[in-house]
């Protein structure tokens, strides 16, 4: 079992003082520069329903497996996950700059697209015991050009779940790529609607440990220095929603540190609704870093367990596993989306099954009012679902937007917009263009 750092018990203590409270999202956002309905405004009826689920939200399948189960599971999901290596995008530096060919990590984005999928990516330097890189095992997915510096000496361990090679960070290159990297990914991909959230850290599978071995600041780890000088970095650098792992809360130091825990990121938990997660370390984590509001502004997800092998199969059990329901687990940490490749095909991991636990995850919207003055439409959109939509949408009539995004509206929240457009009910979208074009964002309404 994994123990708590002083680190948590730093964040906790905080929560526990009450220094980290803030009040429940107001019910009624109105815009100032949005007018609100007045008696010359009349009621607009318009009939809608939710039946699918919703872009960037929902359970999550390796993108082989959703490859494989398409034909039964395509509907199911609206997202797919693979790990993502440096190495296979980076051909070298010159004259100062990276050089990059980005043609296979573009056509699994199409892939995945063509599915009508987003994908969930994460980038990694160490996998204990995978061969993915050069069919060794444990090799790290630091670029080659880094690799053949001098100065550069990874170092190696026999771990427990496989040997693995570790990144150099005593390294100046290394340090600056990283850096770097994202700062270039994001300049080709920030408006990219193939892609829905990214996921970053360091460690094994870059899931902020490496449990099984010691840990050697700033050889086989970064720094504290490094590491919040990484986070300020990708703060500025990184414009789609990124996660960090909830273990970052017990091996970084974001939670001691105010300027860190001011940054807008979201949170990814690897063993999600495991045996002892409730009351034991995992908990304690979303609780440190998250504090009870992180959700409100990044985006919350991750992974079901692993620790046992039945973990996955049975989490989908309407009558709940370990004394809750998926539901339940879902709607206390507002998560978005979360990984379940072995669900399928077992006893609760059906089709419909699977779609009904997606659609519970993330925003969900309603109209509750519609109204129109012959020139404009006004409409208050409510979310009900139970997380936030954390990229740009908004209300639409027959194609034109209203100029007030429907990002952030949290779970209860109502958000009256104008729409500089009149509408008889049947032409009233919600558009995105983080979004595939085949995607549809869909809302309840029945006025």
């Amino acid at each position: 079992m994994k123990r708590l750092s002083a680190l948590v018990i730093a964040g906790l203590f905080a929560i526990a003082c009450g220094c980290a409270h803030k009040p429940d999202p107001d019910p009624v956002i109105i815009d100032p520069e949005e007018p609100v309905a007045h008696d010359h405004y009349k009621d607009v009826s318009i009939k809608a329903s939710i039946d699918a689920v919703q872009p960037s939200t929902g359970l999550v399948l390796w993108s082989d497996n959703a490859r494989s189960r398409h034909s039964t599971y395509g509907q199911s999901i609206a997202l797919e996950y693979a790990y993502c290596l440096p190495c296979k995008v980076v051909k070298g530096k010159k004259d100062g700059r990276i050089q990059y060919d980005w043609s296979s990590f573009d056509g699994w984005l199409s892939d995945v697209a063509s599915r009508n999928h987003q994908a969930v990516v994460r980038f990694r330097y160490e996998y204990p015991g995978s061969r993915d890189v050069d069919g060794k095992a444990g090799t790290t997915a630091v670029p080659d050009y880094i690799k053949a510096l001098d100065d550069y000496k990874e170092t190696y361990f026999k771990n427990e779940d496989g040997p693995t090679y570790y990144a150099d960070w005593r390294n100046a290159e290394l340090q600056w790529f990283t850096k770097q990297f994202y700062t270039d990914f994001n300049a080709v991909y920030k408006n990219d609607a193939r892609i829905a959230f990214v996921e970053v850290g360091f460690g094994h599978w870059s899931e902020y440990h490496i449990y099984g071995t010691p840990l050697k600041s700033g050889v086989n780890f970064p720094t504290a220095a490094y590491q919040k000088e990484f986070f300020t970095y990708l703060a500025d650098a990184l414009q789609i929603p990124w996660l960090i792992s909830i273990d970052a809360a017990d091996s970084s130091p974001i939670v001691k540190d105010p300027a860190l825990m001011e940054l807008t990121f979201g949170l990814f938990d690897d063993s999600f609704m495991h045996e002892d997660h409730e009351g034991g370390y995992n908990e304690e984590c979303w609780d440190a870093i998250g504090q009870g509001v992180r959700w409100m502004t990044g985006a919350c997800g991750g992974e079901i367990s692993y620790y046992t092998s039945a973990d996955q199969r049975n989490f989908l059990n309407p009558d709940g596993m370990y004394g809750a329901t998926w539901e339940q687990a879902a709607q206390k940490y507002h998560i978005s989306f979360m990984i379940a490749n072995d669900a399928p095909g077992g006893k609760y991991g059906t089709a419909e099954r699977f779609k009904q636990a997606s659609m519970f995850c993330g925003y969900s919207f309603a109209i509750t009012s519609l109204q129109t003055n012959g020139s404009n439409t006004v409409a208050t959109v409510t979310n009900t679902g139970i997380a936030p939509i954390y990229r740009d949408a908004f209300l639409a009539v027959g194609g034109v937007r209203s100029k007030t995004s429907l990002k952030g509206l949290c779970p209860g929240q109502e958000r009256r917009v104008l729409v500089e457009k009149v509408t008889d009910g049947s032409d009233v979208t919600i558009e995105s263009d983080y979004i595939l074009p085949t995607q549809k964002i869909q809302f309840e309404a029945d006025l």
